[in-house]
């Protein structure tokens, strides 16, 4: 059982457009409403990989009813936190090229009350779990601390915890030594306070976080791959794109096929490039079945070159 925490979870309409042209009328040639936020997408993919996921989410008006149903319908179940304001919408556009424009909405603000319970409702709920995977932004209302206290609760319940958060949040976590941690590489250059150009840099600041407490740092390197730096030693993996329909979901498709692999070594890694590469291919933020994923063109190597140049970081 994996369980999974999206404290901003929203509805995502993604478009097909055959280009952008601003200030004109757009024509789509397709649609996709999908249920939406990072962790609610490591759920989608953990249930399309035949594995079973709860997903613990703050719901709220039509939205949120219309979100719970979606999820239902693709194999998860939701345990939903009753809230106040309404669950917010997200709109992307598609390009042929792979080209993705997205316009986030906000969302609601939870109240303290509901930040409360939504952490009472995870600690109820994580008995008999492998893993609790905790994913996206926070919303309006709970500080930084909010994921702290998740991390301890869930080692309160014999579970290990991931991350996938952004800004102050998961440096305020790192103090109670969260298992696994999953900046992208520009989130990891913010943390560290300077740029990583090189394969190495990435690496030395990672090793950085797990002073800090982090167990194990899972690094998205975009097109250049991914990184694991753990106690186990570091790895560096590959998996070939070459036809991108859409990165919406690939990372947390990635996190999905790490944890199911059980979350630990170069298998686990090999599992999480295979999801993402497999993500980038469907449409939207569809995601991948084993019958999408192909293993054999992954390729993993244990303490790479540290002078290998990243393209955009």
């Amino acid at each position: 059982m994996i369980l999974t925490v999206t404290p901003n979870p929203s509805l995502d309409r993604t478009y097909g457009v055959p280009t952008q042209a601003r200030g004109r009328v757009l024509r789509a040639d397709g649609e996709r409403v999908d249920p939406g936020g990072k962790g609610v997408n490591v759920s989608r993919a953990v249930a399309a990989a035949g594995v079973r996921t709860t997903a613990v989410l703050p719901l709220g008006g039509a939205p949120g009813v219309l979100l719970a149903e979606l999820l239902g319908a693709q194999g998860v179940d939701v345990t939903a936190v009753s809230i106040a304001g309404q669950t917010r919408s997200n709109i992307a556009l598609a390009e042929p090229d792979g080209t993705l424009t997205r316009i986030d909405s906000t969302g609601p603000e939870l109240s303290r009350e509901e930040s409360a319970l939504l952490l009472d409702t995870v600690r109820s709920c994580a008995a008999d779990v492998a893993w609790i995977a905790c994913c996206g932004s926070l919303p309006r209302g709970p500080g930084p601390e909010w994921y702290a206290e998740l991390v301890h609760r869930a080692h309160a319940a014999g579970a290990r915890i991931a991350l996938d958060t952004s800004g102050p949040a998961p440096l305020a976590a790192l103090a109670a030594r969260p298992d696994v941690i999953k900046p992208d590489a520009a989130e990891l250059a913010v943390a560290v306070g300077r740029p990583l150009p090189t394969l190495g840099d990435v690496v030395k600041a990672a090793e950085e976080l797990r002073t800090l407490g982090a167990g194990a740092v899972l690094t998205s390197l975009g097109r250049d791959g991914r990184l694991l730096v753990s106690a186990e030693g570091t790895y560096y993996g590959t998996a070939p794109t070459p036809a991108v329909r859409s990165n919406a979901g690939a990372d947390d498709a990635s996190l999905a096929g790490f944890l199911i692999a059980g979350g630990t070594g170069p298998e686990a890694l090999a599992s999480a490039l295979a999801h993402g590469a497999a993500a980038a291919r469907l449409p939207g933020s569809a995601m991948p079945t084993p019958a999408d994923l192909r293993p054999d063109q992954v390729h993993i190597t244990r303490n790479p070159p540290l002078d290998l140049p990243l393209d955009g970081f």
